[in-house]
């Protein structure tokens, strides 16, 4: 392996995505931390009997190394208040290996980019009429939508299911060589929550993909109001909901409406039907009754399942007459990676 084609950029990918940090590099390759630190932020060369080690402690295919491409920026995710900044990192480097690998099919597939609207609240008026500007432009029936996953899907939307390491960080929406729109997801969440996720970023992608934003709050605040009309429309949801709210009836309205009981308790609130002080005593009893932060499973909604990425695999793997091995090894990956990273 010659050391002038390696980009240090692809190695600080490789390992943050591994959730190495330079020393734990080191003590596992036998490489010094010196060389490694000098080798990323300087490009000074190492030799290849230690460019080997290392590779051989990441387990990614030699290729990757070689990309000459940019990685993306630290982004903003969906997730709670603190993450650990390592944790992120690794995200944020897995992330960038999921879009440059997603980004090199598509483009092998001459795929066409999906003509998605672009609907800021700053020119709709607000969120909540983006969301149902854009149920209608995609004729979209009224009440429950669904299956939200094959909705963005069949608008070219691919959704991925990634290992995010922790349970804080939610999703984050790439929009790949500025045309492929993408959203990343963690695995674990559960069916209501991802679909709430879902929407959150069809949000974020249609009202901030082409407009700068001032802060993460107004962000954050319009892409959740955009949600909560996108799947709970207000002109049906206020038919199902009244100011005698309780916990009974807002189990079984999740089981509906295919979102959690916290949002549909928000969703009342937001409009009006009940007062903040009956959306703290709810909340109380969920506290009570131990349902705050896990809802029944009873009540789980069904985890819904995206194919689009699935099938362009697919195809392009037998237009091109691959095997397994070779299609992880177009993605920079072992057989067995591929497999475990892409189902």
């Amino acid at each position: 392996m010659q050391n002038e084609k390696i980009n240090p950029k692809m190695l600080i990918l490789a390992r943050e995505a591994r959730g190495y940090s330079q020393a734990d590099l080191a003590d596992l390759s036998g490489v010094s931390r010196s060389n490694i630190s000098r080798f990323e932020r300087e490009n000074i060369q190492m030799g290849n009997e230690q460019i080997i080690k290392i590779i051989e402690v990441l387990k990614f295919q030699e290729s990757l190394y070689k990309a000459d491409t940019d990685v993306l920026p630290p982004a903003l995710y969906r997730r709670r208040d603190k993450v650990a900044a390592r944790t992120l990192s690794q995200i944020d480097a897995n992330v960038n290996f999921y879009q440059l690998n997603i980004g090199n099919l598509l483009n092998a597939m001459q795929w066409e980019a999906p003509k998605l609207p672009m609907l800021p609240a700053s020119e709709t008026g607000s969120p909540e009429t983006s969301a149902a500007l854009l149920r209608r432009q995609w004729k979209l029936p009224k009440g429950v939508i669904e299956n939200l996953t094959a909705v963005l899907e069949q608008h070219g939307i691919i959704t991925v299911p990634v290992e995010f390491f922790t349970d804080r960080v939610d999703s984050r929406s790439v929009l790949i060589d500025d045309k492929f729109p993408v959203i990343f997801y963690n695995k674990r969440l559960l069916g209501d929550r991802l679909r709430f996720t879902l929407a959150y970023e069809l949000g974020h992608i249609v009202m901030h993909t082409r407009t700068p934003f001032v802060t993460f709050s107004d962000l954050s605040k319009e892409t959740n109001l955009f949600a909560a009309e996108f799947l709970m429309p207000k002109e049906t949801i206020l038919k199902d909901l009244d100011d005698r709210l309780n916990v009974e009836a807002l189990a079984r309205l999740k089981g509906k409406w295919k979102t959690s009981m916290h949002a549909i308790l928000y969703r009342a609130e937001d409009l009006k039907v009940i007062t903040e002080n009956q959306k703290r005593y709810l909340i109380n009893e969920f506290n009570a009754l131990g349902i705050r932060k896990r809802e029944p499973k009873e009540t789980d909604v069904p985890i819904e399942k995206g194919i689009l990425l699935r099938d362009l695999i697919t195809k392009y793997r037998s237009k091109q007459k691959m095997s397994v091995k070779q299609m992880g090894a177009f993605f920079h990956l072992t057989e067995d990676e591929f497999i475990q990273r892409y189902n």
